[in-house]
């Protein structure tokens, strides 16, 4: 397949509601394929949302260590704890926030044969998970934090150029 190029912060696709995808096509695998190739060629990744690649659908794909997993409408049914993590994004690179997830998520999802599976997440797993279902609903990680740092060097980013990246934050319902 190919290597799709990766929508960058301030594009405004990427605050758009994905849309469900309904039939699982030829055409669907083959943008699962696009996206699985993408996150292997780029350093520093762990998952990969449609939008990200400028295509509104709801489609994931990640490896955060296990193998790639593939989302189709995934849905959050369940969630429970709490943890605190470092995220990162390939759609804002050379940044990262920290950020408050659950600790555990099921999910229910389609597989490309269009079954319902679910899959149960816990620790870096349900994070990535929540990160990638959160750029369905054009929801960024930056939208949780008030503080960014340097990627490379681990240090707090100074306003003037935390505030460029920060400025593209929405407010969330709580």
């Amino acid at each position: 397949m190919a290597e799709r190029m990766i929508v960058q912060l301030g594009d405004p696709i990427l605050r758009e509601r994905s849309r469900p995808v309904s039939p699982i096509t030829q055409n669907v695998c083959n943008i699962l394929d696009d996206m699985a190739d993408t996150i292997y060629a780029t350093e520093g990744r762990a998952g990969l949302s449609a939008i990200q690649i400028g295509i509104p659908k709801q489609l994931v794909v990640m490896d955060c260590g296990t193998g790639l997993i593939e989302l189709i409408n995934p849905v959050i049914v369940d969630s429970r704890g709490e943890q605190k993590g470092t995220e990162a994004c390939l759609s804002i690179p050379g940044v990262v926030g920290i950020v408050t997830r659950a600790q555990y998520v099921k999910v229910k999802t389609l597989t490309r044969a269009g079954e319902e599976v679910v899959l149960e997440a816990e620790g870096f797993l349900a994070r990535c998970v929540q990160h990638e279902i959160d750029h369905l609903h054009g929801i960024l990680y930056i939208d949780y934090v008030n503080e960014l740092y340097d990627d490379r060097k681990g240090k707090k980013l100074k306003p003037a150029d935390a505030n460029p990246i920060l400025a593209h934050r929405r407010r969330l319902p709580r």
